[in-house]
């Protein structure tokens, strides 16, 4: 189940890519700033909110921040008031050098949503730095057969200022022999130019010191002097003459210092000391007299530092070369510095987002700009991550891209990634630079708990004691947090009519189920219900599983006698001839057990007798039986006691007393014992004997007629059973009807009918056979074989 993300968020993701869609319409967009350098740290530059059309609060909400190449921070914003201000003192020179207009170029991003706006800042020039001379001392030889008119250029003055702060005019001190010039250079920069007005004469004033200033255009103005020595030579016809005017080369960037970049040379046709050349810087920057060094005597100019084509591309120098005489030739050197891939891409990181929401497409994870100082292929760079992630890098503006996630991610999937950005330039050799984010995926509830099993069964004894550990469920949830915390509760059974809140409950905290009551395993022999897992997730997820109880059987019923009954008001007494053969069926005892399995299964033994070696019981259907032929010794009154055992751990037993009466036919009457020995003991008279045979002859007759009736019952009965119906008895013996549950050995209800007969008080047992099978749901007992094994076993076949 996904959670639907916050509108906020929502909002923010359809802007991100709207703005994304329309790059070029946000690269379009330029605001221009222009502040004097030097102005002291914190100092207003402009209201950005109001140029770009944003209220106070939408810079503070949208994230502003300013970007610099280089992250060097120039600038900052004040979020209360949307006032662009100074974060340093800012040094034109230092930024720019002679670079004019000195304009630094930053970026404006709004992060929420991702937007560029570029910016361009101009740092004008203040007037503060004088001119200055390289030298103190200017030497100038100047042949006395000079003519007016003639020029002289002088070395010029440095001024790191630009524009009209720096060297605008030369002045000289005041003299007979000489004026000054300010000329302008090829690249643009002021000189002065000295010309002689009156012939010198070396015999007369053999050298001159003049007073030489330079001034710039600042208010007020700022001023440099340096001294120049002229020495008046002796005649000199032959000034010395460079082979080339202008010597052009090439050098890279990475040459060894003191390795040769170019040799220049000059030629003199005077003789002697006329004829001797010596080389020199003319009119040098400080940058040229710090990169290069010229050899005198030979002309070579070799490298005094490292160059470093990112710093300064280019340099162009004067040389002089002067012979013993005091004549000069120059030439022009312009020395090109190669660039060589020596500086791998730099990566700047404006924005970064390390913990991000699952299942949120489309979110922005980190703007950065790339940028490299080279040029040409050298300075081309491509941007790439690692292959199978599910981020996209998207060129916003040129050099900044933005990370974004390909698609919703999943942190049961994946919770961590560590994403290698690697920015390559095509130069050769290409150098790289990596740069890595590690992105933490938050959980998002859109996992519902599961459970180990889909359904549960547990086993409990029956008897437990309330409280019992029964079993246990378990779920897991593959979120996090809160997200993962499950909690088990059961839910309401399909059944109303179970109660369920009485049964079982569980512990909310584990799935630890406990029976609450002592069951009964002949009262209830199983029931199931459904378990629930409820994670803490907004919104919380749920799932189900089942828990089917089945309640073992004890051994806590002990056998119950059917028949004989013990709690009839007369015992029963079974009537054997002393004919009888060995083998004879005097009765059966028939029991029950409640319990189930083996603590059901009945054994029967003999436990006491009053001719232990007359009667025996079989031990597992119950029949007494004689165990040899009677004799006129054996007492013709039989006491047995027959204990009926289960199987069960321990065992439980009931025990039941028969009375076994030996008669020599089934017309012989019996007395109790107390009044038969008192008429044995009496002397016969013959009113009793009158009366004796008299009654024999009722009985007899009595006898007939229920061996009669007794026939006609059978036949009807079996006709109804041929017919698949069994009649019950019509109410002639309602008080021997015993009913008897299908649990236990039984496993159908049965009714059995037993007929004691009357007169004497001494019971004869007719028959035991079931009148009305009862059919119970499968599972409720032992199936319909086991019933006829059953049956079999009692005898009734």
């Amino acid at each position: 189940m996904e959670t639907p993300l916050p509108k906020m968020t929502q909002k923010r993701q359809v802007t991100a890519i709207i703005i994304l869609l329309l790059l070029w319409e946000a690269g379009g967009q330029i605001i221009k700033y222009s502040v004097l350098e030097e102005r002291d740290s914190g100092s207003f530059v402009a209201n950005l909110a109001k140029d770009l059309g944003l209220g106070l609060g939408e810079l503070v909400s949208r994230g502003a921040r300013i970007l610099f190449k280089g992250n060097k921070q120039h600038l900052q914003i004040e979020q209360k008031s949307g006032n662009l201000i100074l974060k340093e003192k800012l040094d034109r020179e230092d930024l720019c050098g002679d670079t004019d207009p000195c304009i630094l170029h930053f970026q404006v991003l709004l992060k929420n949503p991702v937007q560029f706006i570029q910016g361009e800042l101009q740092i004008q020039d203040v007037n503060d730095h004088a001119p200055e001379f390289l030298e103190n001392e200017i030497l100038l030889k100047i042949s006395e057969s000079s003519h007016p008119g003639s020029a002289y250029p002088l070395k010029i003055a440095q001024d790191l200022d630009v524009g009209s702060n720096t060297v605008q005019n030369y002045t000289i001190s005041s003299n007979f022999h000489f004026h000054l010039f300010t000329r302008n250079h090829s690249d643009g920069r002021k000189y002065p130019e000295l010309v002689l007005d009156q012939e010198l004469d070396r015999e007369e004033q053999p050298e001159l010191r003049l007073t030489l200033t330079a001034m710039d255009g600042g208010s007020p103005p700022k001023t440099g002097t340096s001294q120049v020595l002229i020495i008046v030579l002796d005649i000199n016809d032959n000034a010395p003459e460079f082979a080339q005017q202008l010597y052009q080369v090439q050098v890279p960037e990475n040459s060894p210092i003191g390795s040769l970049v170019i040799t220049v040379s000059a030629r003199d046709l005077d003789a002697g000391i006329h004829g001797e050349l010596s080389y020199s810087f003319f009119q040098s920057s400080n940058q040229v007299i710090q990169a290069f060094e010229v050899n005198t005597a030979t002309g070579d100019i070799r490298l005094k530092k490292k160059l470093d084509f990112e710093e300064i591309r280019s340099y162009h120098m004067e040389i002089e070369a002067s012979d013993g005489g005091g004549l000069s030739g120059k030439c022009t050197v312009a020395i090109e510095v190669m660039d060589v891939n020596d500086n791998a891409p730099e990566l700047t990181v404006s924005l970064l987002i390390n913990d991000i929401p699952e299942n949120t497409p489309d979110t922005v994870v980190a703007v950065f700009g790339i940028s490299d100082s080279d040029s040409g292929n050298n300075g081309k760079m491509m941007c790439s991550i690692q292959d199978h992630l599910p981020f996209l890098l998207k060129l916003t503006i040129e050099n900044f891209y933005t990370l974004v996630t390909e698609g919703a991610l999943d942190r049961e999937e994946k919770a961590e990634y560590n994403i290698t950005i690697t920015v390559t330039d095509m130069g050769t050799p290409r150098l790289k630079t990596e740069h890595n984010i590690t992105v933490l995926v938050s959980d998002v509830n859109d996992n519902a708990p599961t459970f180990t099993q889909t359904s549960y069964t547990l086993w409990v004894r029956e008897n437990n004691s309330p409280a019992l550990h029964i079993g246990s469920v378990s779920a897991t949830d593959t979120d996090a947090g809160a997200n993962a915390q499950v909690t088990y509760s059961l839910l309401p059974p399909p059944d109303p009519l179970v109660p369920l809140a009485s049964l079982v409950s569980i512990n909310p905290d584990n799935g630890h189920l406990f029976a609450l009551t002592s069951l009964d395993y002949e009262a209830l022999r199983a029931f199931e219900f459904r378990v629930g897992a409820t994670d803490r997730g907004s919104p919380a997820l749920s799932s189900q599983a089942l828990v089917r109880v089945l309640v073992a059987d004890a051994n806590d019923n002990a056998p119950f006698v059917l028949y004989p009954l013990q709690n009839a008001s007369a015992p029963c007494t079974e009537l054997v001839p002393r004919a009888a053969e060995p083998g004879y069926l005097v009765t059966k005892v028939v029991a029950v057990d409640g319990d189930a399995g083996q603590n059901a299964w009945l054994s029967y033994q003999l436990l006491k007798a009053t001719e232990p070696g007359l009667f025996g019981v079989w031990a597992h259907n119950g029949e007494v039986r004689t165990a040899r032929l009677l004799s006129e010794r054996d007492a013709p009154k039989q006491r047995l006691v027959v204990l009926v055992k289960d199987n069960g751990e321990p065992p439980l037993s009931a025990s039941v007393t028969l009375h076994v009466l030996l008669v020599d036919g089934f017309s012989q009457p019996y007395l109790p014992a107390p009044e038969a020995e008192a008429a044995a003991a009496a002397p016969a008279d013959p009113l009793t004997v009158y009366l004796v045979v008299a009654l024999a002859s009722v009985s007899s007759l009595f006898l007939f007629s229920v061996l009669v009736f007794v026939a006609v019952r059978l036949c009807r009965r079996g006709g109804a059973a041929s017919a698949g119906r069994c009649p019950v008895a019509e109410g002639h013996f309602p008080g021997h009807l015993v009913d008897v549950s299908g649990t236990g050995t039984l496993s159908q209800s049965y009714q059995y009918e037993v007929c004691l007969m009357g007169g004497t008080g001494s019971g004869e047992f007719k028959f035991l056979k079931p009148i009305v099978p009862s059919l119970m749901s499968e599972g409720a007992g032992m199936d319909t074989a086991e019933n006829a094994n059953f049956i079999n076993r009692l005898g009734f076949n």
